[in-house]
């Protein structure tokens, strides 16, 4: 059955307008009940924007009231929080390739091992920001527009940059 969501969803409602299109009440709760039936965890009102990415979603949990953004791409093992904001084009990768070897191309080495990503509750990810394997970003933080996020954020931050840095606490 989970095959039967992921078509409809892969075919169509990923396609389904958004806000402020008449019905995008509608296309969000029929891609939250198809998302719902996909994900490993799926929590209470999540939203889920047009032309998001999450391959058959078997290691993606959403906790509830988040939000996957529009034309995200989500991969490998990523819990996101309550109450997650996430802006268009997201890039959250758990996983990678292996480069260890100069003696053999990249593109032959296979993957790296996975490392999961971890988001708190209550964190806004602006658009276009790049989160690398094995990050934990903590509760209540903020991450700038534009940033790639490399290491571990501490709760009650606002990082920005490339790499992200530190700008300021929220307490």
């Amino acid at each position: 059955m989970k095959n039967i969501y992921l078509l409809f969803y892969y075919s169509i409602a990923q396609f389904l307008p958004m806000q402020p299109i008449p019905g995008y009440k509608f296309f969000y709760k029929f891609r939250y009940f198809l998302v719902k039936n996909i994900i490993k965890h799926c929590g209470k009102d999540v939203i889920v924007k047009n032309k998001a990415y999450f391959g058959n979603g078997s290691r993606l949990s959403v906790s509830d009231r988040s939000q996957i953004g529009q034309n995200c791409r989500l991969s490998g093992d990523i819990i996101l929080g309550s109450d997650v904001l996430m802006g268009p084009d997201v890039i959250i990768m758990a996983t990678s390739h292996a480069y260890e070897r100069t003696d053999i191309p990249i593109n032959k080495q296979g993957e790296a091992e996975e490392k999961p990503i971890i988001i708190g509750n209550d964190v806004w990810i602006g658009t276009r920001v790049i989160i690398l394997p094995g990050v934990t970003i903590g509760d209540h933080s903020i991450i700038a527009a534009g940033s790639v996020v490399t290491h571990n954020i501490d709760a009650y931050s606002i990082v920005g940059g490339v790499p992200a840095k530190l700008i300021r606490k929220r307490i």
